[in-house]
């Protein structure tokens, strides 16, 4: 068994309530996943078209699943360090360890890849307010690597300073986002293509025709669906808060479900509205030479005003992915360290704001590279394809685990507390293996069938190997602290 924590030594503390909780998830969720990753799709997925919002649906199904599948897990083992946890316990601790080790590196790459492209945000409200000397100061290389690398080490000791400092911030800008959101959704009921394409004309002297049709075809459908998969990963982040949520076994798999179902309903309308006001072929032709955004185009139509307050709420919600996503990847290191699979100075908590400060210093370095690597790659989207694929093999394991864990671990298994019929167990774990084991598939073949491109911009190659450094960490660590470990050490809970 692990050695229980001297008395004098500062651990996490459960401070977290459900709002807090559940903004954790949607903060995680909604900001790039709306307002960019829909709208540059056609760029990862050129041939996609006007089938952009029948892909976003159809990706949350295995979405669903996967989220049910931790709702199942997370009530049975209410610790941070949630995806790992979950797999390491009910599964195999190796696959446990490198999957979930795929996954901090995918969402600290994304962490960089999202507080590099919150810049051009930015730089549009600027534009539209009719700043151009700073806008054209926004668009400067330096000046934007700078920014991004500011706005995550600011983050970084937003969290450092506790759950209370955290959810002071989060809390508020949730509530923000939702409101200047909705400002979207509205705008789809009063304004359509024409007044698109007329404002078009009159502000920029472009003339533009919109093509209404084109070929559906399965394969590219499949691959725009995959990519956008990764816009409903947030509720992973929920799961990381099980050592400092408030009655854990309870509020995860509640937050969960809420934010599941209401971001997704969101998500459905707000991108209705933004497909409904600009033509589909316009976005596709822009997301070749730029970078573009849902708030960017949509203040060429909107009002003066109105303009600026969907590009900050945009912005807004961009930017409040950083702090959920570093206490996310900040909270599986601690759990790796707690598991003494990596080193014990990650476990490190400060002794007056209960944070764990050094893994989320780390992550804040971490974070840097995909910033840096989002610059000199010249597309964020390597960053993206990275992290979907190692979520789609982190929330295959965790249906996986569904199905494994009465045989692996029958004590952790009779704690589950919501969906505690077997059968019904049954049907989402092997639901949702098929859904998600297709969707990987799919996203292989997507990266790897790309001819043009050098092999280090192909995300496969990049993840396969994270998974061999993976591979390598857990063997040196598993066998240096293997006589510090007892016959259960796998079986038990991590001590609070």
């Amino acid at each position: 068994m692990l050695e229980v924590d001297p008395v004098n030594k500062p651990s996490l503390k459960r401070q977290m309530g459900l709002f807090a909780v559940i903004a954790t998830g949607v903060s995680s969720m909604v900001g790039a996943s709306i307002n960019v990753v829909p709208i540059m799709i056609h760029r990862s997925v050129p041939e996609i078209g006007p089938y952009v919002i029948q892909a976003f649906l159809f990706a949350a199904i295995p979405a669903l699943l996967a989220g049910l599948a931790y709702a199942i897990l997370g009530s049975a083992m209410p610790r941070a360090g949630g995806s790992y946890l979950y797999a390491s316990r009910g599964l195999n601790p190796y696959l446990g360890f490198i999957a979930s080790f795929s996954q901090w590196f995918g969402l600290s790459i994304v962490i960089g890849v999202i507080a590099y492209i919150s810049i051009p945000f930015i730089r549009d409200i600027a534009y539209s307010a009719g700043w151009r000397d700073l806008a054209q100061l926004l668009d400067l290389s330096w000046v934007r690597v700078c920014l991004g690398l500011s706005l995550i080490w600011g983050f970084v000791y937003v969290n450092i300073l506790g759950v209370k400092s955290y959810t002071r911030w989060l809390i508020p800008m949730v509530i923000l986002i939702f409101t200047l959101g909705s400002i979207v959704i509205i705008s789809g009921l009063m304004y359509n293509q024409s007044d698109f394409i007329d404002a078009l004309a009159v502000k920029q002297n472009v003339q533009f025709e919109p093509t209404e049709k084109a070929p559906f075809q399965w394969p590219v459908f499949l691959s725009a669906a995959a990519v956008l998969f990764s816009s409903f990963i947030g509720f992973d982040a929920i799961a990381q808060t099980g050592s400092e949520a408030k009655n854990a076994s309870r509020t995860i798999p509640l937050a969960i479900l809420i934010a599941i179902l209401g971001v997704g309903l969101f998500y459905m309308l707000f991108t209705l509205s933004v497909y409904h006001i600009v033509p589909w072929s316009y976005m596709a032709d822009q997301a070749q030479t730029k970078d573009i955004t849902a708030p960017g185009l949509l203040s060429l139509v909107l009002p003066k005003g109105v303009d600026l307050l969907i590009l900050s709420g945009a912005a807004i919600a961009l930017i409040n992915d950083l702090p959920a996503m570093l206490l996310s990847v900040s909270r599986l290191m601690f759990a790796w360290a707690k598991d003494l699979i990596f080193p014990q100075a990650i476990t490190k908590v400060h002794p007056k704001f209960f944070s764990p400060y050094m893994a989320l210093i780390t992550a804040g370095a971490m974070a840097s590279i995909g910033v840096l690597g989002s610059h000199f790659a010249g597309d964020f989207f390597l960053g993206i394809d990275i992290m979907v694929t190692s979520m789609l093999v982190n929330f295959l394991l965790m249906c996986l685990t569904v199905l494994t864990l009465p045989k692996v671990n029958k004590e952790l298994a009779a704690s589950i507390s919501v969906f505690k019929s077997r059968n019904l167990q049954r049907l989402i774990g092997i639901s949702g293996v098929v859904f998600i084991a297709g969707f990987l598939i799919i996203h292989l073949y997507k990266d790897l069938s790309q001819t043009d491109v050098a092999w280090y911009f192909h995300s496969t190659y990049i993840w396969g190997i994270v998974m061999v450094i993976g591979s390598a960490l857990y063997t040196l660590f598993y066998f240096k602290t293997k006589n510090q470990r007892g016959p259960r050490h796998f079986k038990n809970l991590p001590t609070e």
